[in-house]
């Protein structure tokens, strides 16, 4: 697989396939003093129109 070139939508099609799952910390701090911690967290899959996850099947 090295080297081999991927479409953005072949690529897409298949994180959507299979789903994704995006986490990340934002904290702002001033003077070593934690003002305010956000934890993010996003799952990115498919829905089929009758609202059957894929994966499920």
């Amino acid at each position: 697989m090295a080297g081999r070139e991927v479409a953005l939508v072949d690529l897409l099609d298949r994180v959507l396939a299979k789903g994704v799952v995006l986490t990340g910390d934002l904290t702002v701090r001033i003077a070593d003093v934690d003002l305010v911690h956000v934890s993010l967290r996003a799952l990115i899959s498919s829905v089929r129109a009758d609202g059957a996850v894929p994966w499920r099947d």
